[in-house]
């Protein structure tokens, strides 16, 4: 029986909460994480079936004092595993939680990394989609390039669903945030 396996997962900016439960329904089978490199590839190797809580956190700022952002986590019982696109990897059995536990310690702090994910992942997205992909698709369709401009107008529609997603992710939290 193979110890060890790979697999091919991509998560938008805004399923991180799905890649969470996709790694720790893994774990239950048997399969916990080692890492995560190239164009998604999760790399996992055999372990005893097990519920395990796995978290992300966006955190490009934390990284330039990696000691204490990581250290910080140890203490609540979280193991760091590693760093993949700007997000860190945690996880923690289910029998060592006490209750609902996350890695955000309140909504603020969920609030807060969903912004870092919108001004360092999505806010780039959309300058290009903007100041690029706008200007060439009017450009292909006016020289009568159509089959660039299919493609321009396809990469559009990929952009429109990631900034559908992240901003409906961003405003649900937002709106479900308690009250000051």
């Amino acid at each position: 029986m193979k110890d060890k396996k790979t697999m091919i997962r991509f998560f938008s900016v805004a399923e991180w909460e799905k890649e969470q439960e996709f790694l720790r329904r893994q774990h239950q089978k048997g399969w916990k994480l080692v890492k995560i490199n190239g164009l998604c590839l999760f790399h996992f190797e055999r372990c005893q079936p097990e519920d395990v809580i796995y978290q992300l956190d966006y955190n490009r700022e934390g990284m330039e004092h990696q000691e204490e952002y990581v250290q910080m986590f140890r203490d609540c019982g979280w193991e760091y595993l590693q760093d993949y696109v700007g997000y860190s990897y945690f996880r923690k059995p289910a029998s060592q939680m006490q209750g609902e536990e996350s890695i955000f310690c309140d909504e603020d702090s969920r609030m807060d990394m969903l912004l870092r994910v919108w001004k360092g992942r999505v806010r780039p997205l959309l300058f290009i989609f903007l100041f690029l992909l706008i200007p060439n698709l009017v450009l292909a369709v006016c020289d009568k390039r159509y089959p660039t401009a299919a493609v321009f107008a396809g990469l559009m529609v990929v952009y429109l669903v990631i900034f559908a997603k992240v901003g409906r992710k961003f405003w649900n939290c937002r709106n479900s945030a308690p009250k000051k």
